[in-house]
């Protein structure tokens, strides 16, 4: 999901990464901070002041959210979910969960452990404002503090709203799981409750930038096509998951395959295979013996006039996990691997023998045909 993600340390077994675009978000709470909330709580300061009270708050901010994160995680791992990771992004966070809740129960529960830990973190800091004494020491620590509470109250309020993919969203359609024993149905109906959602975000924040709110107008449509895409994705993501569930690589994949010796010279690779049948992709044999593939781009890679004297076997890509998988693989394991493989292709093999190749293309044509003649995708309760 954040491919550019730089990984910070581990804490309790959870990865820990940051998105590039966290250090844009990062600057602008500092910004805020330093030139307007901060001077108005604690006037007659000095610049270097405020903006050390900024970069202070916006660090513990961000500590709070990797606690409201790592409370989904740690409630989603006693759940036996595997979790990815942590990753702070422009938008605040997200535990990366490789996979849905089993149940109702579990979704819920993991749901509201956030904005449990959110409002927790709030009264803990207001509490801890509220015991400042007096003095300019006190007064700069109250002043963060008050801050810390403020911010994770609305974290908390803003994440408990019901639109999907907000935790709201999420307990939300635990609830409506729960009652129709359909995941699918309930994702659905939660997702279009975030488009809604998403929408009046981007129009009132268009709305507030015409009406010169400035910045947080566009923060606001931001905010709103982050929720719309991100509630239409997991809608998505879970129909292919429930499309694929139970079928394997074997049951898809294409058995009619031309394949080429190693020792093939790459112009006969060429002129026999790519353009006399018209394919991209080959399968690199010795006797009956998998060795890898070789492609257009591997021979476009070579220069023309070298082509007779040189052999497939020095151009081809070895067969491996990231190129291979074996025809009881299940489909969203394979879609996966297909999503990131770049020539979404991949060989189906058992024992170093080759079976068939399965494409990126012949699992959205499968997807695309059971939607067209109306198959009912229904998930597991």
């Amino acid at each position: 999901m954040f491919k550019n993600a730089v990984q910070l340390f581990e804490i309790f077994g959870f990865k820990l990464k940051v998105d590039p675009s966290w250090l844009l978000i990062a600057a602008l709470i500092v910004w805020s901070l330093s030139t307007s909330y901060f001077p108005g709580a604690l006037p007659g300061l000095t610049a270097t002041v405020y903006t050390v009270l900024g970069i202070v708050s916006m660090l513990a901010m961000f500590a709070s959210l990797i606690l409201h994160e790592l409370s989904h995680s740690v409630v989603a791992r006693s759940y036996g979910l595997k979790v990815g990771g942590i990753t702070l992004f422009i938008f605040g966070g997200v535990a990366e969960l490789e996979e849905e809740p089993h149940d109702p129960k579990s979704e819920f529960l993991i749901a509201i452990a956030g904005p449990l830990m959110s409002l927790a973190l709030a009264a803990l800091f207001y509490g801890l404002s509220s015991m400042t004494g007096s003095g300019a020491e006190a007064g700069l620590t109250g002043a963060v503090f008050g801050y810390l509470a403020l911010i994770n109250l609305v974290l908390a309020v803003f994440n408990l709203i019901p639109a999907f993919p907000l935790d709201g969203g999420r307990m939300l359609r635990a609830v409506i799981w729960g009652v129709t024993q359909d995941l699918l149905r309930a994702t659905r109906i939660s997702s279009r409750i975030g488009l809604a959602f998403g929408l009046f975000l981007m129009l009132t924040g268009a709305f507030a930038v015409f009406s010169g709110g400035g910045i947080g107008g566009f923060w606001q449509i931001l905010i709103g096509f982050f929720i719309i895409n991100a509630s239409n994705g997991s809608y998505q993501n879970l129909v292919v998951k429930t499309a694929l569930r139970g079928k394997t690589a074997g049951s898809l994949m294409s058995r009619q395959v031309y394949t080429v010796d190693a020792d093939t010279s790459i112009a006969e690779l060429v002129d026999d295979v790519m353009l006399h049948y018209g394919v991209s992709f080959v399968p690199v044999l010795s006797g009956e013996r998998l060795l890898g593939y070789v492609d257009t781009a591997a021979a476009r890679a070579i220069d023309r006039q070298e082509w007779p004297g040189r052999r497939v076997s020095q151009i081809m890509l070895p067969e491996g996990p990231d190129t291979t998988v074996a025809p009881d693989a299940p489909l969203d394991q394979v879609f996966k691997l297909l999503a990131a493989h770049p020539r979404r292709k991949l060989m189906v093999a058992k024992a170093g023998r080759l079976l068939g190749v399965i494409s990126l293309s012949d699992l959205m044509h499968h997807l695309a045909l059971e939607q067209e003649i109306g198959t009912k995708f229904k998930a597991d309760g």
